[in-house]
């Protein structure tokens, strides 16, 4: 991939995490309802409400920097998706309920990195205004990954405890 400047780098980054976004949407559904345990369902639930909201404001952000809005294939998203298809193929119960709380770990440290990069960038270029709603999102991914850690510590003592 060759960028030609500083906000190419930018409006990519913002391109794919709209992307991303979109398909996280879908999966964080499948994750709600495949997922037995109650308050693991629930949080994927909750989170599916805060993307659909983090993709409103991904689109303000490119309104403040003057790009329409447009996806770019985000080739780590998809590949984390299909891995979680081909294990809920394969498992069930509280296996795919544990694999599920992995897998949100997993994605949740992948848009903490993206959004952090990005606000940091679009900060430096000057769109404020879109740095503080990158930020905002930032923040909410980071309380995202706290809530599925702390259930996943909560599943395991669970588990280990009815063995």
């Amino acid at each position: 991939m060759t960028t030609e400047s500083m906000k190419s780098l930018l409006v990519e980054g913002l391109q794919e995490l709209y992307y991303a976004e979109q398909e996280l949407d879908e999966a964080l559904q499948t994750l709600a309802e495949e997922t037995e345990d109650k308050m693991v369902s629930n949080a994927f639930a909750d989170h599916r409400k805060e993307t659909q909201e983090q993709i409103d404001r991904l689109e303000r952000v490119f309104e403040h920097i003057d790009e329409e809005p447009k996806t770019r294939e985000d080739h780590v998203v998809d590949a984390m998706i299909s891995e979680h298809r081909e294990f809920a193929r394969e498992n069930s119960g509280e296996v795919l309920d544990r694999f599920n709380m992995a897998t949100g770990q997993k994605t949740e440290h992948y848009e903490i990195a993206a959004y952090g990069n990005l606000t940091s960038l679009a900060g430096k270029l000057g769109y404020d205004e879109a740095a503080d709603l990158l930020e905002e999102t930032l923040r909410e991914e980071e309380q995202a990954l706290e809530t599925v850690s702390r259930g996943s510590e909560q599943f395991d003592q669970q588990e280990v405890a009815g063995d």
